[in-house]
């Protein structure tokens, strides 16, 4: 059986479910896996905005593809390639994670300073994290 534990009202079906259970078998062995919170909403627009505003701000320091990744290639960022080829590469590098749906909220600041401190030192481009108000 695996049960998820997101709020207080799935906690309190476990702990009765755990009740009835131990009252019929006397006897259980359970194990806990505890996984670190998702991304939230807020911080998912945040990441895409990023990526947006990271992808504007390479393209108007004349930091296209091809300067930055490819000299053969003459392409504009936007925030999909920034994701793919700046972000996603620094993220399995540093958790070991593809997807950053699942990547856990305590990790985005680990990957943002990560790549911020890469274009400012390399290509003199650095773009704040989004905030609420943006």
């Amino acid at each position: 059986m695996t049960e998820t534990i997101n709020s207080n009202k799935s906690l309190e079906t476990v702990i009765e479910l755990l009740r009835q259970s131990f009252e019929t078998y006397k006897y259980l062995d359970i194990e806990i896996k505890v996984q670190g919170k998702a991304r939230t909403n807020k911080q998912n627009a945040a990441l895409h905005k990023y990526f947006s505003q990271l992808a504007s701000a390479l393209n108007a320091g004349g930091w296209d593809m091809r300067k930055t990744l490819r000299p053969e290639i003459d392409i504009p960022w936007t925030g999909e390639l920034v994701k793919e080829h700046l972000w996603r590469p620094i993220q399995v590098a540093m958790i070991g994670e593809e997807s950053t749906a699942k990547v856990k909220a305590v990790d985005y600041p680990l990957i943002y300073e990560t790549l911020n401190r890469h274009t400012a030192a390399k290509l003199g481009v650095s773009v704040p994290w989004p905030s609420r108000e943006e």
